[in-house]
Parts: C-alpha cells; structure tokens; sequence
C-alpha cells in the first residue's frame, strides 16, 4: 500500500465535533489490555476443527485457574439485548462461558478490602472469542447480550445451588452503587 506524503494528510479530516478517537483495548497479540479485578481470572479458549463441526474445551482442572470443585453446571438462554445484572455471591465461585452468540460480561469489584476496589472489567467473549471468566465471591457481576441472536451462558459453580438458602445478592440492573450502566454505549 502506498504511503501518503505528509503534505496530503490534512489535519482537518471531516473531523466532527465532540468524536472521541478510540483507545487502545487489546494487545498486537490480542490480549486483553485492562488489569483484572483481584482474584478474577481469564482463561481464551480455541475451536477445535472436526469434519462434522467444532469441538471446545470449556474447563479442565490442569488449567489451575482455581482450586475449587466443580459442584454443578447450568446454562442461561439471553435473548437479544437481555441482561442479567447486577449479582454477586458470598462464598460461590462463578465460571461463566459464552458457549454461543456474543455477550458483555461486566464485572465490578466492591470488596473494600481489595487492592483493586471500585474497578470495573468488561469482556466481550462467545462464539468468536470463547473465554471462561473467573468470578470470585464478592465481585458483582452482570452480563448483557449484545448480538442479534439468542446467547447461551454456561456456570460452572463450585457451590451448587442452595433452594432453601441461595448464597445470591441482587441490585436492580440501573442502580447507582455501580459506576456502569448496560446499553449506554449501543450504536444501531
């Protein structure tokens, strides 16, 4: 490709008020740029080919991402443009894994004890991107489809669901105690 002279680039580009330039969010390598939450943990994952499809390892212990056990594995339908937010847990562990479609997984650390308090991650993982997302007790968390089409959420929990006594703390989705607000930064 040919390099424009220097006398060819204006600085005045059609450049309308008020646009921002985007920064930078990943690495040449493609590794996510912003520092994790304490104990938060990612683990990317690749497709493997078979003639018939693709086959994708979701969790093996080897990876060492955490010591707990797997006590029980469910899987969330979103719908387009559905959120599940704001929760967070005392003592279970959350694994989530965007097995389909593409989804905003917003984690935001309120331990006052953490070196990373008041921090938001965002990742956007799923088909194209599989990641497995660490969730330690206490960060809160939501997740938001963000693609045209039904997503399907895998949590891999160390602590099985407790009927009679659900270790599961909510805010509603818009609450002012967490400094992020889903499908404020949706273009059509």
């Amino acid at each position: 490709m040919a390099r424009l002279k220097k006398s060819c680039v204006k600085k005045d580009f059609g450049l309308l008020p008020n646009a921002q330039k985007d920064g930078q969010s990943l690495t040449a390598d493609w590794q996510f740029l912003q520092p994790l939450i304490d104990g938060v943990r990612l683990k990317e994952v690749r497709h493997v080919p078979k003639e018939n499809g693709h086959l994708t390892e979701i969790w093996r212990q080897e990876w060492a991402l955490d010591t707990a056990p797997v006590d029980q594995v469910f899987q969330v339908l979103l719908k387009p443009g559905g959120v599940s937010a704001w929760h967070t847990h005392k003592m279970t562990i959350d694994r989530l894994f965007a097995s389909h479609g593409l989804v905003k997984v917003v984690l935001y650390d309120a331990r006052k004890d953490s070196p990373t308090f008041g921090k938001l991650n965002i990742f956007r993982i799923g088909t194209v991107r599989p990641t497995l997302v660490i969730v330690p007790p206490g960060v809160w968390h939501g997740v938001e489809n963000i693609s045209s089409e039904p997503a399907l959420i895998l949590n891999l929990v160390d602590r099985a669901y407790r009927y009679e006594d659900p270790d599961h703390w909510r805010l509603p989705r818009d609450t002012n105690k967490i400094p992020y607000r889903f499908g404020a930064d949706r273009t059509v």
